[in-house]
């Protein structure tokens, strides 16, 4: 199936580059869905997921790599982008530093690294197929 990506508008690369909401949606093995609310950012391309190795999405885009998600405006919730697209490329380089800078978007603070300092991060690229506004 050939898929053509679209170009990220203005106003959304705005919310991907502020502390905005954002839920991504991935598909389990039995084809159900499985959604999980995380910080999101971009490249200036595509939309920019930090998670960590191992993790169920993680596991889900493994073994299938199309993506729905949600990115809401922080000062508006009713205004929102949703994004289809698939993950083009997951890499752990980098990944410490950049949920370092999200996290200092998102609470002004360094990471508090939750599961401890021994999970490994991975930075998921997704390229959007299809976006739609609200609002």
């Amino acid at each position: 199936m050939f898929t053509r990506d679209v170009d990220l508008p203005d106003e959304l690369l705005d919310l991907l580059r502020r502390p905005s909401t954002c839920y991504v949606a991935t598909t389990m093995p039995d084809g159900s869905p499985q959604m999980t609310q995380t910080w999101v950012d971009t490249d200036g391309t595509h939309v920019l997921i930090n998670t960590v190795q191992g993790y169920q999405k993680v596991r889900n885009i493994e073994r299938d790599p199309r993506v729905a998600l949600s990115v809401s405006d922080p000062g508006n919730p009713t205004r929102y982008f949703a994004v289809r697209g698939r993950v083009v490329n997951a890499t752990t380089v980098g990944g410490a530093e950049h949920i370092e800078k999200l996290a200092q978007r998102y609470t002004g603070a360094p990471y508090p690294w939750y599961g401890g300092r021994d999970q490994v991060r991975v930075v998921l690229t997704i390229a959007a197929d299809k976006i739609h506004t609200m609002g």
